[in-house]
Protein backbone atom coordinates (compact mmCIF):
# COMPACT_ATOMS: atom_id res chain seq x y z
CA UNK A 1 0.00 0.00 0.00
CA UNK A 2 3.16 2.50 1.28
CA UNK A 3 4.57 1.33 -2.24
CA UNK A 4 1.57 2.06 -4.36
CA UNK A 5 1.41 5.35 -2.62
CA UNK A 6 4.78 6.70 -3.11
CA UNK A 7 4.51 5.41 -7.13
CA UNK A 8 0.90 7.37 -7.30
CA UNK A 9 3.32 10.76 -6.26
CA UNK A 10 6.21 10.02 -8.30
CA UNK A 11 3.76 9.90 -11.62
CA UNK A 12 1.86 12.35 -10.70
CA UNK A 13 4.71 14.78 -10.04
CA UNK A 14 6.33 13.56 -13.67
CA UNK A 15 3.14 14.37 -14.96
CA UNK A 16 3.18 18.03 -13.37
CA UNK A 17 6.69 18.72 -14.75
CA UNK A 18 5.99 17.40 -18.19
CA UNK A 19 2.70 19.51 -18.55
CA UNK A 20 3.81 23.16 -16.83
CA UNK A 21 7.84 22.68 -16.08
CA UNK A 22 8.59 24.64 -19.38
CA UNK A 23 5.91 27.31 -17.72
CA UNK A 24 7.85 26.52 -14.43
CA UNK A 25 10.95 27.26 -15.91
CA UNK A 26 10.09 30.57 -17.96
CA UNK A 27 8.77 32.12 -15.20
CA UNK A 28 11.68 31.43 -13.18
CA UNK A 29 13.82 33.01 -15.48
CA UNK A 30 11.27 35.98 -16.18
CA UNK A 31 11.64 36.66 -12.42
CA UNK A 32 15.39 36.71 -12.10
CA UNK A 33 15.51 38.53 -14.92
CA UNK A 34 13.04 41.18 -14.02
CA UNK A 35 14.23 41.62 -10.43
CA UNK A 36 18.08 41.72 -12.04
CA UNK A 37 16.49 44.89 -14.89
CA UNK A 38 14.38 46.51 -11.73
CA UNK A 39 17.95 47.30 -9.72
CA UNK A 40 19.52 48.33 -12.33
CA UNK A 41 16.57 50.56 -13.30
CA UNK A 42 16.54 52.22 -10.13
CA UNK A 43 19.97 52.39 -9.62
CA UNK A 44 20.27 54.53 -13.01
CA UNK A 45 17.04 56.51 -12.03
CA UNK A 46 18.36 57.32 -8.46
CA UNK A 47 22.02 58.75 -10.22
CA UNK A 48 20.11 60.42 -12.78
CA UNK A 49 18.57 62.43 -9.69
CA UNK A 50 21.63 63.10 -7.63
CA UNK A 51 22.78 64.11 -11.04
CA UNK A 52 20.28 66.87 -11.42
CA UNK A 53 21.05 67.64 -7.74
CA UNK A 54 16.84 66.60 -7.07
CA UNK A 55 16.09 67.23 -3.15
CA UNK A 56 18.45 64.04 -0.90
CA UNK A 57 15.15 63.69 0.91
CA UNK A 58 13.05 62.82 -2.12
CA UNK A 59 15.93 60.22 -3.96
CA UNK A 60 15.18 57.35 -1.57
CA UNK A 61 11.33 57.88 -2.13
CA UNK A 62 11.03 57.98 -5.09
CA UNK A 63 13.70 54.86 -5.97
CA UNK A 64 11.70 52.98 -3.22
CA UNK A 65 8.32 53.77 -4.74
CA UNK A 66 9.08 53.06 -7.96
CA UNK A 67 11.50 49.46 -6.45
CA UNK A 68 8.34 48.14 -5.07
CA UNK A 69 6.06 49.52 -7.80
CA UNK A 70 7.94 47.84 -10.57
CA UNK A 71 8.42 44.17 -8.12
CA UNK A 72 4.47 44.48 -7.61
CA UNK A 73 3.92 44.38 -11.45
CA UNK A 74 6.84 41.15 -12.29
CA UNK A 75 5.07 38.93 -9.83
CA UNK A 76 1.98 39.70 -10.73
CA UNK A 77 3.24 39.14 -14.54
CA UNK A 78 4.96 35.70 -13.14
CA UNK A 79 1.65 34.64 -11.24
CA UNK A 80 -0.18 35.07 -14.71
CA UNK A 81 2.52 33.03 -16.42
CA UNK A 82 2.40 29.96 -14.44
CA UNK A 83 -1.38 29.32 -14.37
CA UNK A 84 -2.38 31.07 -11.02
CA UNK A 85 -6.08 33.89 -11.83
CA UNK A 86 -4.84 37.34 -11.03
CA UNK A 87 -7.78 38.91 -12.61
CA UNK A 88 -9.29 39.14 -8.63
CA UNK A 89 -6.28 39.88 -6.83
CA UNK A 90 -5.62 42.86 -9.68
CA UNK A 91 -9.45 43.88 -9.15
CA UNK A 92 -8.58 43.52 -5.20
CA UNK A 93 -5.37 45.26 -5.34
CA UNK A 94 -7.61 48.20 -7.42
CA UNK A 95 -10.64 48.32 -4.76
CA UNK A 96 -8.18 48.68 -2.06
CA UNK A 97 -6.10 51.50 -3.72
CA UNK A 98 -9.13 53.43 -4.67
CA UNK A 99 -10.57 53.13 -1.04
CA UNK A 100 -6.87 54.12 0.66
CA UNK A 101 -6.86 57.50 -1.89
CA UNK A 102 -10.23 58.46 -1.25
CA UNK A 103 -9.25 58.06 2.70
CA UNK A 104 -5.91 60.05 1.86
CA UNK A 105 -7.59 62.41 -0.67
CA UNK A 106 -5.59 65.26 1.22
CA UNK A 107 -2.63 64.00 2.28
CA UNK A 108 -1.84 62.30 -1.19
CA UNK A 109 -2.53 65.88 -3.29
CA UNK A 110 0.31 67.49 -0.15
CA UNK A 111 2.16 64.71 -1.18
CA UNK A 112 1.67 65.61 -5.19
CA UNK A 113 2.54 69.07 -4.36
CA UNK A 114 5.32 68.25 -2.56
CA UNK A 115 7.30 66.20 -5.42
CA UNK A 116 6.47 69.03 -7.42
CA UNK A 117 8.32 71.49 -5.01
CA UNK A 118 11.15 69.12 -4.85
CA UNK A 119 11.77 68.48 -8.14
CA UNK A 120 11.00 72.20 -9.67
CA UNK A 121 12.43 74.41 -6.65
CA UNK A 122 10.32 77.24 -6.91
CA UNK A 123 11.93 78.27 -4.05
CA UNK A 124 14.64 76.66 -1.74
CA UNK A 125 15.60 76.83 2.19
CA UNK A 126 16.64 80.20 2.90
CA UNK A 127 14.77 81.98 0.55
CA UNK A 128 12.17 84.74 1.28
CA UNK A 129 9.02 83.60 -0.36
CA UNK A 130 5.59 84.87 -0.25
CA UNK A 131 2.82 82.08 -0.11
CA UNK A 132 -0.67 82.35 0.65
CA UNK A 133 -0.34 85.84 1.93
CA UNK A 134 2.73 84.60 4.72
CA UNK A 135 5.67 86.54 3.59
CA UNK A 136 9.17 85.06 5.45
CA UNK A 137 12.16 82.45 5.26
CA UNK A 138 11.55 79.14 3.98
CA UNK A 139 13.19 76.92 7.07
CA UNK A 140 12.10 73.03 5.91
CA UNK A 141 10.31 71.63 2.88
CA UNK A 142 8.86 68.30 3.76
CA UNK A 143 7.22 65.47 1.50
CA UNK A 144 3.73 67.21 3.06
CA UNK A 145 4.33 70.90 4.22
CA UNK A 146 6.78 73.63 3.67
CA UNK A 147 7.64 75.98 7.18
CA UNK A 148 8.45 79.56 6.76
CA UNK A 149 9.21 81.60 9.70
CA UNK A 150 8.10 85.39 9.32
CA UNK A 151 9.82 88.53 10.33
CA UNK A 152 7.57 88.37 13.64
CA UNK A 153 8.72 85.03 14.46
CA UNK A 154 6.41 83.27 13.82
CA UNK A 155 6.67 79.58 12.23
CA UNK A 156 3.83 78.89 9.39
CA UNK A 157 2.95 75.51 8.48
CA UNK A 158 1.76 75.44 5.00
CA UNK A 159 0.64 71.72 3.12
CA UNK A 160 2.03 71.34 0.06
CA UNK A 161 -1.27 70.91 -1.46
CA UNK A 162 -2.17 74.24 -1.37
CA UNK A 163 1.43 76.06 -1.81
CA UNK A 164 2.07 74.20 -5.04
CA UNK A 165 -1.22 75.21 -6.57
CA UNK A 166 -0.94 78.81 -5.03
CA UNK A 167 1.05 82.16 -6.27
CA UNK A 168 4.75 82.44 -5.40
CA UNK A 169 6.31 85.30 -5.17
CA UNK A 170 10.13 84.43 -4.33
CA UNK A 171 12.09 87.26 -3.24
CA UNK A 172 15.71 85.49 -3.33
CA UNK A 173 15.31 84.08 -6.74
CA UNK A 174 17.38 86.87 -8.30
CA UNK A 175 20.71 88.07 -6.87
CA UNK A 176 19.71 91.83 -6.34
CA UNK A 177 16.56 93.46 -5.36
CA UNK A 178 14.71 97.21 -5.99
CA UNK A 179 13.71 99.00 -2.68
CA UNK A 180 10.64 100.92 -3.67
CA UNK A 181 10.50 103.93 -0.82
CA UNK A 182 8.08 107.10 -1.22
CA UNK A 183 9.06 110.52 -0.09
CA UNK A 184 6.83 113.33 0.02
CA UNK A 185 7.84 117.07 -0.38
CA UNK A 186 5.63 120.23 -0.24
CA UNK A 187 3.69 121.30 -3.59
CA UNK A 188 5.99 124.76 -3.36
CA UNK A 189 9.68 123.14 -3.91
CA UNK A 190 11.50 122.34 -6.56
CA UNK A 191 11.00 119.26 -7.25
CA UNK A 192 14.59 118.57 -9.92
CA UNK A 193 16.40 119.72 -6.84
CA UNK A 194 14.61 116.97 -4.05
CA UNK A 195 15.82 115.12 -6.78
CA UNK A 196 19.10 115.74 -6.53
CA UNK A 197 19.29 115.96 -3.17
CA UNK A 198 17.68 112.07 -2.82
CA UNK A 199 19.83 110.76 -5.37
CA UNK A 200 23.13 112.05 -3.82
CA UNK A 201 21.66 110.47 -0.04
CA UNK A 202 21.19 107.25 -1.93
CA UNK A 203 24.68 107.07 -3.64
CA UNK A 204 26.16 107.81 -0.28
CA UNK A 205 24.98 104.27 1.00
CA UNK A 206 27.67 101.66 -0.17
CA UNK A 207 25.35 99.05 -0.46
CA UNK A 208 23.02 100.86 -2.96
CA UNK A 209 24.19 99.62 -6.80
CA UNK A 210 25.92 102.12 -8.76
CA UNK A 211 24.03 99.95 -12.14
CA UNK A 212 21.03 99.91 -12.34
CA UNK A 213 21.38 103.36 -10.91
CA UNK A 214 18.93 104.82 -8.45
CA UNK A 215 15.85 106.43 -9.57
CA UNK A 216 13.74 109.48 -8.28
CA UNK A 217 10.92 110.63 -9.84
CA UNK A 218 7.00 112.13 -9.36
CA UNK A 219 5.01 109.52 -8.03
CA UNK A 220 1.83 110.97 -7.60
CA UNK A 221 0.03 114.06 -6.97
CA UNK A 222 -1.48 114.18 -3.19
CA UNK A 223 -3.64 116.10 -1.39
CA UNK A 224 -1.09 118.01 0.61
CA UNK A 225 2.28 116.92 -1.28
CA UNK A 226 4.05 115.86 -4.16
CA UNK A 227 4.90 111.74 -3.74
CA UNK A 228 8.19 110.76 -5.07
CA UNK A 229 9.17 107.28 -5.90
CA UNK A 230 12.16 106.55 -4.51
CA UNK A 231 13.84 103.36 -6.02
CA UNK A 232 17.72 102.32 -5.01
CA UNK A 233 18.64 98.89 -5.89
CA UNK A 234 21.08 96.47 -3.58
CA UNK A 235 21.87 92.91 -3.59
CA UNK A 236 19.02 90.68 -1.88
CA UNK A 237 20.98 90.27 1.30
CA UNK A 238 20.98 93.82 2.13
CA UNK A 239 17.51 94.30 1.31
CA UNK A 240 15.84 95.36 4.63
CA UNK A 241 19.08 97.05 5.67
CA UNK A 242 18.88 99.39 2.51
CA UNK A 243 15.07 100.09 2.95
CA UNK A 244 15.27 101.50 6.58
CA UNK A 245 18.82 103.43 5.61
CA UNK A 246 17.69 104.87 2.65
CA UNK A 247 14.54 106.46 3.76
CA UNK A 248 16.54 107.85 6.94
CA UNK A 249 18.52 109.36 4.83
CA UNK A 250 16.17 110.60 2.73
CA UNK A 251 14.94 112.38 5.56
CA UNK A 252 17.71 113.55 6.80
CA UNK A 253 19.08 115.07 3.54
CA UNK A 254 15.95 116.87 2.85
CA UNK A 255 15.45 118.53 6.31
CA UNK A 256 19.38 119.42 5.51
CA UNK A 257 18.38 121.04 2.38
CA UNK A 258 15.66 122.87 3.17
CA UNK A 259 13.07 121.00 1.52
CA UNK A 260 9.58 120.94 3.19
CA UNK A 261 8.24 117.50 3.87
CA UNK A 262 4.79 118.20 4.69
CA UNK A 263 2.36 116.69 7.07
CA UNK A 264 -1.59 116.94 7.62
CA UNK A 265 -1.97 120.71 9.12
CA UNK A 266 -5.64 121.96 10.34
CA UNK A 267 -5.85 126.12 10.48
CA UNK A 268 -8.03 127.50 13.53
CA UNK A 269 -9.86 130.72 13.84
CA UNK A 270 -11.10 132.29 16.52
CA UNK A 271 -13.64 134.76 16.54
CA UNK A 272 -15.53 136.78 19.03
CA UNK A 273 -14.20 134.30 21.89
CA UNK A 274 -15.04 131.38 20.24
CA UNK A 275 -13.60 128.40 18.05
CA UNK A 276 -14.19 128.16 14.50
Amino acid sequence: METEKIQYWKEFALEFLKDNGPKFAMALVTLVIGFWLIARFTRFVRKTMEKRSVDPSLIPFISSLMNIGFKVLLLISVASMVGIATTSFVAILGAAGLAVGLALQGSLANFAGGVIILLFKPFKVGDVVDIQGEIGVVKSITIFNTIITTPKGNTAIMPNGAVANDKIINYSKEPTRRVDLEAGIAYKEDIPKARQVIIEALKSNPKVLEEPAPFVGVLSLGDNSVNLAVRPTCLEQDYWDVYFECLEATKIALDKAGIEIPFPQRDLHIKSGQLT
